[in-house]
């Protein structure tokens, strides 16, 4: 079983920043897979379902971003999983928007939700970068990931919860390759058509010259054989 987790913040005022990515991926999963209602559990909202035999947990922590850790903790407890079955999906502003790379362990990077669940579980867990961009200089940080999408982000902002939604299923299996190729086929899909096209032929409103048409050749004329009495004969004809 795998422990699906989505970072964000609770409440209508927090649920288009760009800090609530992980949340807004984890709602097209339950609602495109057909997942249970969610459920207050666990210090946040819980959704259970399957992908096929793998089942899986969806968890929105309720905690606020920074202790994240809390409901994870509690959750792990509950369902009495290790850290290697929890995968984590958060905003990553050294990612440009649209971005998304897949991680295991190592440091939280200053994301204040991964830092609480260091805290509480550890670093072995899986996690989903997903990227939001950054907005130039560090002190605007926090008020960038607390401010909503701008509308010229909503076309790839879908393709990308689109994606990770047809990916879970490959997710939740450890196939992260397969996951990816799922999000690349809604972010970059494939053009139309592989020939390569003739190069065109300059356009143009002269006509060729025309050819001269052969000649026919000229028979040669037969000498004149006649008598001169024939000739005078032919006159008088």
């Amino acid at each position: 079983m795998k422990l699906i987790v989505g970072l964000g913040n609770p409440g209508a005022k927090y649920a288009r920043n760009r800090h609530n990515i992980g949340f807004m991926a984890l709602d097209r999963i339950a609602e495109d897979h057909g997942f249970s209602p969610w459920k207050t559990k666990h210090q946040g909202l819980v959704s259970e379902g399957r992908f096929g035999s793998e089942r899986a947990v969806l968890l929105k922590p309720e905690t606020f971003m920074n202790l994240s850790g809390q409901s994870v903790q509690a959750a792990m407890r509950f369902y009495k999983i290790n850290p290697a079955d929890v995968i984590v999906l958060h905003d990553e502003i050294d990612l440009a928007p649209a971005k998304v790379k897949c991680k295991t362990g190592g440091g939280h990077a200053g994301h204040n939700g991964l830092r609480s669940i260091h805290a509480h579980i550890g670093p072995d867990y899986d996690r989903v970068r997903l990227g939001v961009g950054h907005p130039g200089h560090k002190d605007a940080v926090p008020g960038y990931v607390l401010r909503d999408f701008a509308k010229a982000d909503e076309n790839w902002l879908d393709d990308v919860l689109r994606g990770i939604s047809d990916g879970a299923p490959e997710l939740a299996r450890g196939n992260t390759s397969k996951f990816m190729n799922a999000v690349a086929m809604r972010v970059s899909p494939p053009r139309s058509g592989t020939g390569t096209k003739k190069p065109a032929k300059p356009a143009t409103s002269e006509k060729p010259p025309e050819q001269p048409k052969p000649q026919s050749p000229t028979p040669a004329s037969e000498p004149d054989t006649r008598s001169s009495l024939q000739k005078l004969m032919e006159r008088f004809k």
